[in-house]
């Protein structure tokens, strides 16, 4: 049996959900003298539209029922999609049993995500899950060799330019193209009902998982030149780097999403104007302040040399002020909720500049899954969304620490949870002064912090200033190293075996200490 390159469409398969340019595909394919079925809505549609179209009932013989569950399932419908032209014994069951071939089908789903989203009750959910459409595009595109699958608005217009290039007829390139698209509609679809089910029962990670995304783009490469890589969407609409709007510059790069997302989901933590500078994932500057701009110019005394290059994340609409001294600064991204048009015009000079707007912020506190590829496997758990509560924390020294130190304290912690571990942030004033991020010791990334602090912001920049770190001080090495640097104050989450004798060198430095109970752990 061979498979030819080339097959006319003679009879057509029309049934919508999504009716987006449907009038222009039956247009050009009764021009093309294509005779076309439909069901329900989509033959109302072109009826109204004047075009000559038969009603799927006609064809089976057989009625609508079961309000509308029961139409296209039937032997006269999928015969004439899955019948292979090019067997003997095929061809006699069509002629047989008077069944007609379809050599088109153009089927988009009932809106099951979109009824979900819109919070509608269980049974209206259950009434949207489509079985005669993914049983009619599984057909077609298992039969590709002879039949042309549309699933998607945007290919029509490539189906079109086929018919007219070929003489009403289709590719087999196209037809495996579209026939790939298919599956993965039906696949991405199918995820969606598995996944509401799932959670319809509590189910939080159900023993089957499959994942649903759309590709938003195929990247230049991945984190090296030598790495492939795309950029793809999935159903959360979390505000971020996968709805913003890019208003300038070149392709956001992986290195540049991975960050982006970093810095704006840091800076969602904070409700005063906040300003959030990164680079490779974590944190080199973060900053509160009575304005935007002012919150930036902390951000970027903590560490000017670090942030070259950097990405910066604004927690209010990007204005002129705070634009103007952002372009004094080499840096591969902005991403802000919004940018006031004196801002866009000021750093539409930096042509590379990418600058993004997403119309909101990411909520810190709402869980999400977050998924971590392994060889062979997948990590999957919910976003961190704990929040150290102020009035919750306890206070575990002698010294309790004053209402500034708890503010920064407070801060600090905030910006650990963002810092990959081993992690120790210095804060003081509502700004870092020092950043410790990623060591295999955690002395070691207290030391590194204090050492930042002094060579950026002067031999006293940590003195006064409150450390955080994201898990317990395992030994009391680490909180002497944040004491010799000058910190009087130290939020951290306890227990250690060792939590005593860190206490007992707090109380001998006159420290103030305060326990979480809450754990930011960042791999």
């Amino acid at each position: 049996m061979s498979t030819p390159d080339r097959v006319k469409i003679t009879r057509a398969l029309l049934s919508v959900s999504d009716k987006t340019g449907l009038l222009e595909l039956a247009q050009a394919l009764v021009a093309a003298g294509v005779e076309v079925l439909s069901t329900g809505g989509s033959a109302r549609a072109l009826r109204e539209a004047g075009l000559p179209v038969t009603e799927v009932s006609e064809a089976t013989g057989f009625p609508e029922i079961m309000d509308g569950r029961v139409k296209t399932l039937h032997p006269a419908i999928h015969g004439g999609i899955l019948a292979r032209r090019d067997s003997v014994a095929h061809r006699d069951a069509m002629v047989t049993h008077g069944i007609a071939p379809i050599d088109l089908v153009a089927v988009n789903l009932y809106p099951f995500r979109e009824t979900v989203a819109a919070g509608e009750d269980r049974e209206a959910c259950v009434e949207n899950i489509d079985i005669g459409g993914p049983a009619m595009i599984r057909a077609a595109a298992k039969n590709h060799a002879f039949v042309t699958v549309l699933t998607d608005p945007a290919d029509y217009a490539a189906l079109v330019d086929e018919l007219a290039a070929h003489q009403g007829a289709t590719s087999l390139e196209l037809r495996r193209r579209l026939a790939a698209a298919a599956y993965a509609h039906t696949a991405a679809y199918d995820a969606a009902v598995s996944a509401w089910m799932a959670r319809e029962e509590g189910q939080d990670f159900p023993e089957s998982l499959t994942l649903a995304s759309q590709r938003q783009e195929v990247l230049r490469y991945g984190e090296n030149p030598q790495q492939q890589a795309a950029f793809y969407r999935w159903g959360d609409a979390r505000p971020g780097v996968a709805t913003a709007r890019q208003l300038q510059g070149k392709q956001l790069s992986y290195n540049n999403l991975n960050d982006t997302d970093a810095a704006f989901e840091l800076v969602a933590e904070f409700s005063r104007p906040a300003i959030a500078i990164i680079k490779h994932a974590n944190p080199c500057g973060v900053a509160e302040g009575a304005s935007l701009n002012e919150a930036y110019g902390r951000a970027l005394a903590c560490d000017p040399v670090s942030a070259y290059g950097g990405i910066i994340a604004c927690n209010r609409p990007l204005d002129a002020t705070t634009a103007e001294a952002i372009s004094d600064l080499f840096a591969e991204v902005v991403i802000a909720p919004e940018v006031e048009p004196e801002a866009l015009e000021l750093l539409g000079r930096k042509k590379n500049l990418r600058l993004l707007a997403t119309d909101g912020l990411p909520d810190p506190g709402a869980a999400g899954p977050m998924v971590k590829s392994l060889a062979g496997g997948l990590l999957i758990q919910d976003r961190d969304h704990g929040r150290v509560d102020p009035g919750a924390l306890k206070v575990v020294t002698k010294r309790a620490p004053s209402d500034a130190e708890l503010e920064d304290m407070v801060f600090a912690f905030r910006v650990a949870k963002h810092v990959k571990s081993n992690a120790i942030v210095y804060a003081k004033g509502g700004a870092t002064v020092g950043i410790g991020a990623g060591q295999m010791s955690r002395v070691d990334s207290s030391r590194i912090a204090a050492w930042k602090a002094r060579e950026m912001l002067g031999p006293d920049a940590a003195k006064g200033a409150a450390v955080a770190s994201d898990a317990f001080f395992p030994f009391a090495d680490g909180l002497l190293a944040a004491v010799e640097a000058g910190a009087t104050a130290v939020i951290q989450p306890g227990g250690s075996l060792r939590d005593e004798e860190v206490i007992a060198a707090a109380d001998e430095a006159g420290v103030a200490m305060a326990f979480t109970g809450l754990r930011h752990f960042r791999h």
